[in-house]
C-alpha cells in the first residue's frame, strides 16, 4: 500500500509547480492580447508619429490660421481668438499677445496676397498628409494615390478650421451650461475623428470599424483639453515671463505633442479593438464595401 507523500516530497514539488505556473503565465503574457497590443503600438511608432503631427501642425496649420485671420472680418478674428482661449485656457498677457497676432491687418494682409494664401493652403496640406499617413499605418493600408487624395486634404483642412472656430460656443454649450457643453464637445469630437478617418482613408475602412478609434481619440483629446485649461495657462504665463514671446511657443508645441500622442494612441487602439472577435460579433454586419481589419 502506497502511503501519502511526506512533507519533504510535497515541499520538493512546490518549487517545480510554482516554476511551471510562472512559465505558463509568462508564455500567456507573451502571446496574449496585451503583448500583441504593445507589439502593434511599437510597430506603429506612435511617439514618432505624434511628434511629426505636432511639428506639421505647428509649422503649417498656425501660418494658415494667421493668414486666414489677416483676411477674416473682425467678428471671425474675435471668434478665433476666443476659441483658442477656450481650448488652451490662455489668459492675461498671453491672451493679449494672441489677440494682437490675429487682429493684425494692413502689412500682413498685403504681404500675404492671393498667391500667399494659395501657397499657405497648399503647404498646410502637409498636416493632412501626415494625419492620413498615420491612419493608413494604423490600418496597414498602402498609401493612397496623390491624385485621388488632394481634394481630401483640402476638405479636411476646411472642416478642421470650421471646427476650431466653433470651439468657443461649443465649450460654453451655446449658453446652456457646463453639462450641455461637455456633451456637445464629446459629440462633435467623435464626429470629427470618425469622419476624418473615413475621409483620409478614402472609404477603404467601413464606418463601424472606425468607431472605436473615434471614441478613444475623442475621449483622450477632450479630457486632455479640459486638463490643459488648468495647467497650460500658468505654464504659458511663466514661459512668457522667463523667455519672452517665444516662451509660450515652446509650451504650445509641447501641448501639441501631448494632444497627438493621445489621439494617435486612440486611433491605434481603435484599430485593435475593431479587429477583436468580441467587437466583430457585437457590431452589426459590415457593409459590402468595408475591408475587414
Amino acid at each position: 500500500m502506497v502511503g501519502k507523500p511526506g512533507p519533504g516530497r510535497t515541499a520538493r514539488r512546490h518549487p517545480a509547480s510554482r516554476r511551471h505556473r510562472a512559465a505558463r503565465v509568462s508564455a500567456a503574457l507573451r502571446s496574449g492580447a496585451a503583448a500583441r497590443l504593445l507589439s502593434r503600438l511599437s510597430a506603429l511608432n506612435v511617439v514618432e508619429g505624434s511628434v511629426r503631427l505636432a511639428a506639421q501642425a505647428f509649422l503649417t496649420a498656425l501660418p494658415l490660421l494667421m493668414t486666414v485671420a489677416a483676411f477674416a472680418p473682425g467678428w471671425m478674428k474675435d471668434l478665433l481668438a476666443d476659441s483658442l482661449r477656450a481650448v488652451l485656457g490662455v489668459r492675461g498677457d498671453t491672451l493679449d499677445e494672441l489677440r494682437q497676432v490675429f487682429s493684425a491687418t494692413g502689412t500682413p494682409r498685403d504681404a500675404a496676397g492671393a498667391v500667399g494664401v494659395v501657397v499657405t493652403l497648399v503647404s498646410a496640406t502637409a498636416f493632412s498628409r501626415a494625419l492620413q499617413a498615420v491612419c493608413e499605418r494604423c490600418w496597414r493600408l498602402p498609401r493612397a494615390p496623390v491624385r485621388t487624395a488632394v481634394w481630401r486634404w483640402l476638405l479636411w483642412l476646411v472642416v478642421w478650421l470650421g471646427f476650431l472656430l466653433l470651439q468657443a460656443p461649443l465649450r460654453s454649450g451655446f449658453g446652456a451650461g457646463p453639462v450641455t457643453a461637455l456633451v456637445l464637445s464629446l459629440l462633435s469630437a467623435t464626429l470629427l475623428w470618425w469622419w476624418s478617418q473615413h475621409l483620409l482613408l478614402g472609404g477603404r475602412i467601413g464606418w463601424r470599424s472606425l468607431l472605436p478609434g473615434a471614441l478613444l481619440a475623442r475621449s483622450g483629446t477632450v479630457l486632455l483639453s479640459r486638463a490643459a485649461r488648468l495647467a497650460v495657462p500658468a505654464a504659458m504665463e511663466r514661459s512668457l515671463d522667463e523667455f519672452g514671446p517665444l516662451g509660450p511657443v515652446f509650451t504650445f508645441l509641447s501641448w501639441l505633442i501631448a494632444v497627438f500622442l493621445v489621439a494617435v494612441s486612440g486611433l491605434a487602439l481603435g484599430e485593435y479593438v475593431a479587429s477583436t472577435t468580441w467587437y466583430r460579433s457585437a457590431a452589426a454586419p459590415r457593409g459590402r464595401g468595408e475591408i475587414a481589419p
